[in-house]
């Protein structure tokens, strides 16, 4: 299990890492990097001092944005049989349980509606949560 937690782990980093380099890249040539370089401030103290404040909104966004997606991927995986196994618990994998025990003569509609609902609601909370930290963060929308 922990090797399929650092594959997942491992698949999502890297597009976390391809925005955090954006976001450094655009910054290192704003004004305040040049003014601070100006000054004789050294690379240590223009990542920690200026460029590391202006990454942190940008990453926790990005990540609360990025957990949905993880816990989909995961849910999905174990719903297939690749993910968790038993005895652990996932919801995917609650929601394959569900489908194992429908028969034509009982259907038992709840076993997959309702692990498949929490998932669906925990998701959606999460992206909400995501926006409005982006709409919270944002520097540009601190006008309006």
């Amino acid at each position: 299990m922990t090797v399929f937690y650092f594959v997942v782990g491992a698949i999502y980093w890297l597009t976390m890492a391809r925005v955090v380099r954006g976001q450094v890249i655009s910054l290192k040539t704003e004004a305040f990097v040049e003014a601070a370089r100006s000054l004789g401030a050294g690379r240590r103290r223009i990542i920690l001092r200026h460029l590391l404040p202006n990454v942190a909104s940008v990453v926790l966004v990005y990540l609360t944005l990025t957990i949905p997606r993880v816990m989909l991927f995961e849910a999905f995986l174990s719903f297939l049989g690749l993910g968790v196994e038993p005895p652990d618990v996932s919801w995917g994998m609650l929601a394959r349980e569900g489908i194992d025990v429908l028969t034509p003569v009982r259907v038992y509609w709840w076993l997959v509606a309702l692990p498949s609902a929490a998932l669906g609601a925990t998701l959606l909370a999460l992206n909400f949560l995501g926006d409005g930290l982006r709409d919270a963060l944002d520097p540009r929308l601190r006008d309006r």
